[in-house]
C-alpha cells in the first residue's frame, strides 16, 4: 500500500478570500480494476499447487496467495493563509485499487464435481478481494473528512505538519483493520467453504 501527497501552498489575498471561504467538499476520487492470473490443473490438489506456484506474492506475508488486492492512497492538500492563519482550503484524496484474481484454464474439461468446487472457491476469494477494496474506501473517505474538518494553525508549515500526521494515523489504521479482516477470514475459512459449498449444493438441487 502506497501513499502519495501533493502539497500546494496557497498564499491568500483579496480575490482567494472570496474564492476559497471555507473548506472545499468532496468524495474521493476511486477506482477499481482488475488483473487476472491462470492457472491449470485437472484434481483439486493440482489446483491448490497452481494457486500457491501462481498466486500473486504480497509483501506483507512474503507469501503466495490466491487473490491480492494492490492499494494506493494519494490524493493533493491545498492551503489558505489569511488573517495571520493558515487553513484547509481543500482536500481530495484519491484511492486506486487492483484486484487480482485466479482464472481456470482447465475448467471446462474438469468433472462437474470440481467445477463445482472450484467456482464456490472462485467466488469466495473475489468476495474476499472486494471487501479488502470495501475497506480501503471506508478510509479514504474518513481521511479526506478529518482532513477537511483540521483546524486552522498559526501558520500552513504547522498545517502541513497536522495533515502528515493525520494522514499516518488514518492509514495506520487502514493498515491494521486490513491485517484483521485476513486474520479472521483465514481463521474461519473451513468452516465458511463448508456452508458455501453446503448453501450452493441446496441451491443446485432445488
Amino acid at each position: 500500500m502506497c501513499l502519495s501527497f501533493s502539497f500546494r501552498h496557497v498564499l491568500g489575498g483579496t480575490a482567494l478570500a472570496c474564492m476559497i471561504a471555507t473548506a472545499a467538499q468532496s468524495d474521493p476520487l476511486v477506482t477499481k480494476t482488475y488483473g487476472y492470473f491462470n492457472i491449470g490443473g485437472k484434481t483439486a490438489e493440482e489446483l491448490d499447487q497452481q494457486l500457491e506456484r501462481n498466486g500473486p506474492l504480497t509483501q506483507t506475508t512474503g507469501h503466495r496467495h490466491p487473490g491480492a488486492t494492490e492499494i494506493k492512497f494519494g490524493g493533493e492538500v491545498t492551503y489558505v493563509e489569511r488573517a495571520g492563519r493558515c487553513s484547509v482550503g481543500s482536500a481530495q484524496v484519491t484511492l486506486k485499487t487492483h484486484l487480482i484474481l485466479p482464472r481456470w484454464s482447465n475448467r471446462r474439461r474438469a468433472t462437474k464435481n470440481l467445477r463445482f468446487i472450484w467456482d464456490t472457491l472462485s467466488s469466495d476469494i473475489k468476495r474476499h478481494e472486494e471487501r479488502h477494496a470495501e475497506i480501503a474506501r471506508g478510509y479514504a473517505r474518513t481521511l479526506e473528512k478529518e482532513l477537511l474538518g483540521l483546524r486552522a494553525a498559526s501558520d500552513c508549515n504547522e498545517l502541513e505538519k497536522k495533515v502528515g500526521e493525520t494522514t499516518q494515523r488514518v492509514l495506520e489504521a487502514h493498515d491494521q483493520d486490513q491485517l484483521r479482516f485476513d486474520k479472521i477470514e483465514s481463521k474461519n475459512f473451513d468452516d465458511r467453504m463448508m456452508r458455501l459449498l453446503t448453501y450452493r449444493s441446496k441451491q443446485q438441487d432445488g
